[in-house]
């Protein structure tokens, strides 16, 4: 339903990533005269050269190793020499077909969304926008250009995501060291990726090329991997990356990347060396908010250059807002969609419901994959919150017994009295998808009882939740 206004309102965005596409979208459907500004495509590097190609790249590693444990199963692939032996072929890993597949499901992805904001109505302008004052957005053909359009209007969203993050003493150079957005370009599988960086980038390529064939050291310097997760499910993860033949630096940090010429050096801080084919510099991301005329709008940002946002997605200037990963928000693709969804809500005097960060669900994409939401076990731990923690292991999981699943557990975290459901992790082969109903319970605020009262499909992944959550029936015992 369009809302009714006193004369049409416009909204001008930057940046056409998942929060601006998101935005363009929902002003549009409230009747608003939209236009968005893009400098690299629809989509953002979020749907270009990110989220769309890096999980494109890992559904490929996921379709390898199950054709390799495909014999655990009695499926054996056979082919026949010239004298009729039996031969068994190995898997082999086409790079430059990937790659190329990866890359056009890209393209094809933005090209879809571009579609569906012509549909809309919505006006795009190719090029780089940076706000003049509070009241305009200026489009150049180029950053820092003279050859400019000035768009006036009553809402500016700004969505300009972010980039990775350089090191001055291992520069990226597109051939050996390289961001996760220059991968895309390899011909061949490396024969050492050498990752530097354990959160959830560096877990997830690390993850993935170990899975494709590639030998992979991983360079964390923290004790554990995906610092700041669940350890349990780290210590999972662990275990998986050094049965597949990963070499784990801990407590290792990286002084400097140097490209030979036929592969790389990677110097430690404490003197060591690790040479490798290529290396990957996953050391985190900056928000791309330079010289696009945010200080001068008076928007408020952090010493980072995040842009600092409330819940509904409004900065310090009450008619801007930003979303996504410029923001001091968490920086993920579903975050940055609510975002953009919420500030024009809010602009247009739409039903907004402020976004609460106990109730987003995450995702990291390794294998087994790990998902989380709300409340976590260390926060127990710590006194933050008064809760009960039940876990059961995979293992246990009749369906998960017949398709070979070894690793990963179900994590249900509960408020101890109530019994209400503040929480949960879940490690295991598409968590993605088996945490949405907890992030219901979480959202609804229902209790174990409530949510073990739902029937689950037997023999499914997603009896373990409910199997949790009945053993929850009585949260206030103190054993």
């Amino acid at each position: 339903m369009s809302l009714s206004f006193e004369r049409t309102q416009s909204v001008a965005i930057i940046g056409g990533g998942p929060g601006g596409y998101e935005a363009a979208l929902a002003a549009a459907q409230l009747g608003a005269e939209v236009t968005l500004v893009e400098r690299a495509g629809v989509g953002g590097s979020a749907v270009i050269t990110d989220v769309v190609p890096s999980k494109t790249l890992i559904a490929t590693a996921d379709a390898a190793v199950a054709i390799a444990r495909a014999s655990d199963l009695g499926v054996e692939l056979f082919a026949k020499s010239g004298d009729g032996r039996p031969l068994k072929p190995q898997v082999a890993i086409n790079m430059a077909a990937v790659n190329t597949r990866v890359l056009s499901l890209a393209r094809q992805q933005s090209d879809d969304m571009r579609a569906s904001l012509v549909e809309a109505g919505v006006r795009l302008i190719s090029g780089h926008g940076r706000l003049d004052g509070d009241a305009a957005v200026i489009v150049s053909t180029e950053a820092g250009g003279t050859d400019f359009d000035r768009i006036e209007a009553d809402t500016l969203v700004v969505s300009v995501g972010a980039s990775p993050r350089e090191l001055p003493s291992a520069k990226p150079d597109g051939q050996r060291i390289l961001t996760w957005t220059q991968l895309y370009d390899m011909k061949a599988l490396p024969k050492h990726l050498i990752v530097v960086g354990s959160g959830v980038t560096g877990a997830e390529f690390a993850s993935a090329y170990m899975n494709l064939g590639a030998h992979v050291t991983l360079v964390s310097s923290r004790d554990q991997v995906l610092p700041g997760e669940d350890s349990d499910a780290a210590a999972v993860l662990e275990k998986v990356f050094k049965r597949g033949g990963m070499t784990l630096l801990s407590k290792a940090r990286a002084q400097s990347v140097v490209n030979t010429g036929d592969g790389v050096v990677v110097t430690l801080a404490d003197g060591q060396t690790i040479e490798g084919s290529h290396c990957l510099m996953a050391v985190g991301s900056i928000p791309n908010t330079a010289g696009i005329g945010l200080e001068e709008a008076g928007v408020q940002m952090t010493e980072s250059g995040h842009i600092r946002v409330n819940r509904v997605a409004r900065t310090s200037v009450p008619n801007i807002y930003a979303a996504g990963d410029c923001t001091t928000f968490m920086p993920l693709a579903s975050v940055a969609s609510m975002q953009g969804r919420t500030a024009v809500f809010h602009a247009l005097g739409d039903v907004v419901i402020p976004l609460e960060r106990r109730r987003i669900a995450a995702n990291i994409f390794t294998a087994p994959e790990i998902a989380t939401v709300g409340w976590q076990e260390h926060d127990i731990a710590d006194g933050t919150i008064d809760g009960v923690v039940r876990k059961l292991p995979l293992s246990s999981n009749p369906r998960a017994k017949m398709q070979g699943t070894k690793d990963g557990f179900v994590k249900i975290i509960a408020r101890k009295g109530s019994g209400t459901v503040i929480g949960g992790v879940i490690v295991g082969p598409r968590a993605s998808e088996l945490i949405y109903p907890v992030a219901i319970a979480v959202e609804r605020r229902l209790t174990v009882d409530q949510v073990s009262r739902v029937f689950a499909v037997y023999p499914s992944l997603s009896s373990s939740i409910t199997d949790a959550t009945r053993a929850m029936h009585i949260v206030d015992r103190a054993d």
